[in-house]
């Protein structure tokens, strides 16, 4: 299976790559491992903003969740020169800027989680976690990070 065939069946189009904000690398492999940044809830000019809960509903904030692994694909394809290096996901950490009664936050971290086997089957399925905070970077609404497999 071709992940770029993948992601064009999807209808997903990679965005340029997101810049770090700070002092940080996009990602960082250590042997066949590598462990991908945080990305935020954006793509292109569509941001996802504010507490879940309050000022985002869930279905919003699950496509912040794809956003994120989208910005996270396209940061690792300038980096990586191909995602078809990438034997599996392993793990998703996932913030969720949370109003108090908000508790769903496993189901917004679904809209990436449900991408990342939409593209590679079997080898998309992670172990995860889902953390509620009060705030994020730029007020965004979801930041996840992630741990992959290369071949």
């Amino acid at each position: 299976m071709d992940v770029y065939e993948r992601l064009k069946e999807l209808d997903i189009e990679l965005p340029e790559a997101p810049a770090p904000v700070g002092k940080f690398l996009p990602f960082r492999q250590v042997g066949n491992v590598l462990f991908a940044s945080g990305q935020g809830s954006f793509y292109k000019d569509h941001r996802i903003e504010g507490k879940v809960g309050a000022d985002v509903t869930l279905e919003e904030a699950q496509l912040g969740a794809r956003y994120c692994i989208i910005n996270m694909l396209a940061a690792l394809h300038s980096s990586l020169g191909d995602l078809n290096r990438i034997r599996k996901v392993v793990k998703l950490l996932a913030f969720v800027s949370s109003d108090d009664q908000f508790f769903a936050q496993p189901a917004v971290v679904n809209g990436a989680s449900q991408l990342l086997i939409d593209i590679w089957g079997e080898d998309g399925r992670h172990a995860r976690s889902a953390i509620a905070t009060n705030t994020l970077p730029a007020n965004l609404s979801v930041e996840i990070e992630a741990i992959f497999e290369l071949k």
